[in-house]
């Protein structure tokens, strides 16, 4: 229960004391927008950090060597638990907006710090306005900042085997040419959402595949690309549980 309580407590004073600093960074983007991006960033990554320490999470990386630091990319990964996010993105090595649900915008002061932070908003039930947010998603490549997608849809409740991945998550790297980037999180779900509301001190394994380059494939093999992404980041899956 301890572990619940300093993370609710972090995160509600994180978001408390971080008006003032939203207005200061707005200053600077006028500016200096390189800057209060950066700036931005690593405020968010340090604030992950310090609650992936306050939940008891232990972590391995696997292949981290394999992240672009040159070059953005589209990340792909499972999703089972909201920890996945702050997993992910405490490591991202540059500016990278995440594709999240429509209803998150309606979370305030979230919803400016994603704004800030290049998150795209995607609405599953409205075809024009998803499309919408593919297009931005591509701008946001071609402008040099990484996406990061989970390409089941939800998170998935099951353990025993991933939801199909929507083909349409990976129009941004089709479109673009980018790097498709697999991760692979392990147990994650065990932190917190398969013993509600507690957080649990448990090992997570995040595992980073090789860059996947659509371009460079089969056309083919391009026509299935979602699945072959799949398979791979099954493959660490079953890798890692063992």
């Amino acid at each position: 229960m301890i572990r619940l309580i300093l993370v609710f407590l972090f995160v509600l004073l994180y978001l408390i004391l971080g008006i003032p600093v939203l207005g200061v960074e707005w200053i600077i983007a006028k500016f200096n927008k390189e800057a209060a991006d950066i700036s931005q960033l690593r405020m968010v990554q340090w604030a992950f950090r310090v609650i992936l320490f306050l939940s008891g999470t232990k972590l391995t990386v696997i292949g981290e060597e394999n992240v672009p630091k040159d070059e953005p990319v589209l990340y792909i990964c499972n999703h089972r638990s909201y920890f996945d996010i702050i997993i992910t993105y405490a490591r991202c090595p540059r500016l990278t907006g995440y594709i999240a649900k429509s209803g998150i915008k309606k979370v305030p002061l979230l919803n400016v710090w994603m704004r800030r932070l290049h998150c795209l908003f995607l609405d599953r039930e409205n075809v024009k306005e998803a499309l919408k947010t593919i297009l931005s998603g591509i701008e946001n490549i071609k402008s040099g900042i990484s996406i990061c997608i989970f390409p089941e849809g939800t998170r998935n409740k099951n353990p025993e085997e991933m939801l199909p991945f929507k083909e349409g998550s990976f129009k941004i790297a089709e479109k673009t040419g980018c790097a498709i980037l697999p991760m692979a999180i392990t147990n994650s779900a065990e932190i917190f959402e398969n013993h509600l509301p507690w957080i649990k001190s448990v090992h997570v394994t995040l595992e980073y595949g090789k860059p996947i380059y659509p371009k460079q494939m089969e056309k083919e093999a391009q026509k299935k690309i979602g699945r072959h992404c799949q398979k791979v980041i099954e493959e660490m899956l079953a890798k890692n549980t063992l």
